[in-house]
């Protein structure tokens, strides 16, 4: 059974930083490209950044784009994104999912989904 499990979002101030992980389980974690959406109230769900299974190609969203890095760490089978300059726009639920020997891509697909993780960040 796989499992996503995204954790460390929060409430914080803009301008702060937040690291969210999520911890993989279930399955060959290093043939998953690992990616980050977001949805905020409202909205539909948008891509934030990915990394390949071989961490050699990475691509973030524009507006995320110098502020936010992902990583991954295969050993753990774990992804991080860690956030910084954190702005109201911001705000939504970060979930991670995961696509076998996929490219980096913004379409909003993927073999598996977490759950999700809040983060709010106020003005």
């Amino acid at each position: 059974q796989v499992q996503l499990r995204e954790s460390g979002g929060g409430l914080v101030q803009a301008g702060d930083s937040l690291r969210l992980s999520c911890a993989a389980s279930g399955l060959t974690f290093n043939t998953y490209t690992m990616s980050w959406f977001r949805q905020a109230p409202g909205k539909e769900r948008e891509f934030v950044a990915g990394v390949t299974w071989t961490g050699r190609s990475i691509d973030y969203a524009g507006p995320v784009r110098g502020r936010f890095t992902i990583s991954r760490d295969n050993a753990k089978s774990a992804v991080y994104l860690q956030m910084n300059s954190l702005k109201p726009e911001d705000t939504a639920v970060y979930y991670c999912a995961a696509r076998l020997l996929g490219p980096v891509s913004p379409m909003v697909a993927a073999d598996y989904w977490g759950q999700g993780t809040q983060v709010t960040v106020s003005s």
